[in-house]
């Protein structure tokens, strides 16, 4: 059985080791390392003979917060999803981290099947959005400020593109994607990359976050 990787930033020391506990529970993960703030988090992946598949990081850390870190991972380790955890729940706290990269929001009150759930979804699909979350999203998006640029955009975007990143707004990932348009995975894959390029997006989480902005596609529980 594959191990999903994970690896944890959070200065407070009690929690820190509970989740780590927690997580070493179930077999199907393996923390590869876990680090009291951003700055040593970074030194050591640098060193680390094995990369983490998800980072858990807390938002508030002194030296360097959640969303400082998940940029700079998005940039130089952009092959780790990263969930973040907090006990903020404004919007435009939600809507910020989600910008800046992550792949999921929890709230530390969440449960342990809501932390394996989203480690699970994030792994499958780079991307773990509840409800409220994505509502927080919309809410903190507004209107886009430059419709000329939203505008060219759109009229790069293709109708298949546009239904394709309505699943991925879903959580469905690649292979089933093909699976419910029949096409190939590797069209499916072409479609993806062509989405992240014009919308100039670096995630998953990042086109969901497009699509809430610009209004591209369906979210009815909205």
């Amino acid at each position: 059985m594959q191990k999903i990787n994970i690896a944890i930033a959070e200065d407070q020391h009690l929690f820190r080791e509970s989740l780590h506990a927690l997580l070493l529970s179930e077999k199907r993960f393996d923390v590869v390392m876990k680090e009291e703030n951003g700055l040593l988090f970074l030194e050591k992946l640098k060193t680390a003979d094995e990369l983490p598949h998800i980072a858990l990081i807390d938002l508030n850390m002194p030296g360097m917060n959640g969303i400082e870190l998940t940029k700079i991972l998005q940039d130089d380790f952009p092959g780790i999803n990263v969930i973040i955890l907090s006990s903020y729940t404004q919007d435009r706290i939600i809507g910020k981290t989600i910008s800046s990269g992550a792949c999921a929001y929890l709230n530390k009150n969440c449960d342990a099947d809501e932390l394996f759930t989203a480690i699970d979804a994030v792994y499958k699909n780079g991307l773990y959005l509840t409800r409220e979350v994505l509502r927080s999203v919309q809410a903190a998006s507004g209107q886009t400020k430059n419709f000329t640029l939203l505008e060219n955009r759109m009229s790069q975007i293709t109708k298949r593109e546009k239904e394709i990143l309505q699943l991925i707004c879903q959580e469905y990932n690649n292979a089933e994607i093909a699976e419910k348009l029949f096409l190939s995975i590797r069209t499916v894959e072409g479609h993806r990359n062509n989405l992240l390029l014009k919308s100039e997006c670096r995630n998953t989480a990042g086109l969901v976050l497009f699509a809430i902005k610009h209004g591209i596609v369906d979210f009815p529980f909205l």
